[in-house]
């Protein structure tokens, strides 16, 4: 068998506020994030089989970060629970979650990779996630790392 890495694109809209730190980041603002999730594993070798010659159907990919992730998390605003961001009234708003962790890249990366994990399928291995808040800044998650 041969074993290969798939990636998929996504896009969302969110904001964030990072409590405490030293810098113009600690007020709301937004980024037009970018999130590439790359998958590994073998292909498929049945002839006649729908999903012949595929690690994993590009739509099976979308059908589970779409939901979890990025329609969850496009144009919504993200606080650190932990935070005296939890006691603002934001209730005006449909899409506001407190997490418990700082919203940095890196926290949040992290936290999708345990969802994605979580729900592929045995066969299927989580090799990697990009998130870009920025053209030129990112956080990666690695599956190397993380064994």
């Amino acid at each position: 068998m041969k074993t290969i890495r798939i990636t998929k694109q996504f896009k969302m809209e969110m904001a964030h506020a990072l409590h405490g730190y030293d810098g113009l980041c600690k007020n709301i603002h937004g980024h037009s994030y970018k999130l590439w999730v790359t998958l590994r594993g073998d292909i498929k070798n049945e002839p006649g089989h729908k999903k012949d010659g595929m690690v994993l159907d590009f739509s099976m990919l979308k059908k589970l970060v779409k939901p979890t992730i990025i329609d969850k998390y496009d144009h919504s605003l993200v606080l650190n629970a932990n935070s005296p961001h939890a006691d603002i009234d934001l209730s005006a708003f449909e899409k506001v979650f407190h997490l418990p962790y700082q919203p940095t890249s890196e926290n949040l990366v992290n936290d999708f990779a345990e969802k994605i994990i979580a729900m592929l399928p045995e066969h299927i291995i989580l090799y990697k996630i990009v998130l870009s808040e920025t053209a030129n800044s990112f956080a990666e998650w690695c599956h190397d790392d993380n064994n």
